[in-house]
């Protein structure tokens, strides 16, 4: 049987901006193609493995000059921060190009219903290859307006998540592959601008993922960090349980000042 294959929206927003910053955000989507819907468990309709309102969190990319660039489907449907080639980026236990099982490591699929090859081929070519075609066409044009660039990529994940790591999760969880994205000045920026009340850790669980990884390359002048974001800094704790996700009203404005800074580091630093 075939499957007819589409998209309902754009595969990402695209905001250009003149800063030598690019944020990117691949795990926020909402959105699913058909064929993923009509497969997904009930747990996994919930989407619970969303980075949940990173969009939202980082409102003020536009009134600082920063440019951006958000996945609008889910990670269910495909996983911008994997290679094209799905090799495993950690030696424990993970999720692939095309999960299927959640971070509770149940699956993703009702038996005999996950996607077909052909659904997952064309996934890659009009969702995974534009995506980063785009941030690799953005970053080029940044590097050769100031002569580098720096990628952000913004992350959020659950406080504790037993099947990827133990115990909880620092607030901050900041990836530049051991230092092999960035220039040091880069790390320390952005970790010398949290405020206490804030935990956080460089290069722990999370190192960065593949986009931290394939286009951080400080030797040519393109530099990648990830922030993995604790959602303690900003859902409501008791319906997360629930799986339901909505913003705390006390935590939001907060952990949004404290994203706003960081950026603002960042985009101060003259490299």
């Amino acid at each position: 049987m075939t499957t007819h294959n589409s998209l309902t929206v754009p595969a990402f927003d695209f905001v250009q901006s003149d800063s030598p910053l690019l944020i990117s955000m691949p795990h926020s989507g909402l959105n699913l193609t058909a064929e993923v819907q009509a497969g997904l468990t009930d747990q996994a309709k919930k989407l619970p493995d969303t980075d949940w309102f990173i969009p939202e969190l980082y409102e003020f990319l536009e009134s600082l000059g920063v440019g951006f660039i958000k996945a609008n489907y889910s990670r269910y449907v495909i996983d911008l921060n994997r290679p094209y080639d799905d090799k495993p980026l950690y030696a424990t236990k993970t999720t692939g190009l095309f999960p299927d099982i959640l971070f509770e490591d149940s699956p993703i699929f009702v038996d005999g219903k996950a996607p077909t090859d052909e659904h997952k081929a064309f996934c890659k070519e009009h969702i995974w290859k534009p995506y980063h075609g785009t941030i690799e066409q953005e970053l080029a044009r940044l590097k050769a307006k100031f002569g580098y660039a720096i990628l952000f990529d913004a992350h959020s994940i659950a406080a504790q998540v037993p099947m990827l790591f133990d115990g909880t999760l620092p607030d901050f969880n900041w990836g530049t592959n051991e230092g092999k994205a960035c220039n040091e000045t880069i790390a320390n920026a952005v970790t010398q601008i949290l405020r206490p009340h804030y935990t956080q850790v460089l290069n722990g669980r999370f190192k960065g993922g593949y986009i931290t990884r394939h286009f951080g390359q400080p030797s040519n002048g393109i530099h990648a960090i990830q922030l993995e974001l604790s959602q303690a800094t900003y859902l409501n704790d008791e319906l997360a349980k629930q799986s339901e996700y909505q913003l705390d009203e006390k935590k939001q404005p907060v952990i949004t000042q404290q994203l706003k800074d960081v950026i603002e580091a960042l985009m101060a630093i003259r490299l």
